[in-house]
């Protein structure tokens, strides 16, 4: 279990990375589905984008990691008005159809039970890879 627990930590981390630098690299697609209620779209799709990437890399730090999945657990219930403006506003994803947007959103409650999971783990999952071997 501690191996498979490691595993999916440094996907989901290395995932969370990955997006969050998306939201750098090419914003507009995150900024067009940011729900019309919401003020400062852009500035808001930087800051998710920062703590994207903080949480995975967070993940991967013991000291952190509890901290980090829960940070990313708050991040995607932050984040959910916009799946949920997604499926109201289908034309905010051209070409992803409408039964995947639907299906998305369930997925929200995978991905934090994900990010719970990924924060847990015993003594012996305490190395992590940052910080393997360091004195205790």
């Amino acid at each position: 279990m501690d191996l498979w627990r490691k595993r999916l930590r440094v996907l989901l981390a290395v995932s969370m990375v990955a997006i969050g630098v998306g939201h750098f690299a090419a914003p507009q697609p995150f900024v067009s589905i940011v729900p019309a209620f919401l003020p400062a779209p852009l500035l808001l799709v930087m800051v998710s984008g920062f703590f994207e990437v903080a949480g995975g890399l967070g993940l991967l730090v013991p000291r952190a990691r509890r901290a980090a999945s829960l940070g990313l657990v708050l991040l995607y219930l932050a984040v959910f008005p916009a799946n949920i403006n997604m499926v109201v506003h289908p034309e905010l994803g051209p070409g992803i159809p409408l039964w995947a947007l639907w299906a998305r959103l369930p997925f929200q409650a995978l991905f934090i039970a994900w990010a719970l999971w990924a924060g847990g783990g015993g003594r012996s999952d305490d190395a992590g890879l940052v910080g393997q071997g360091a004195a205790r």
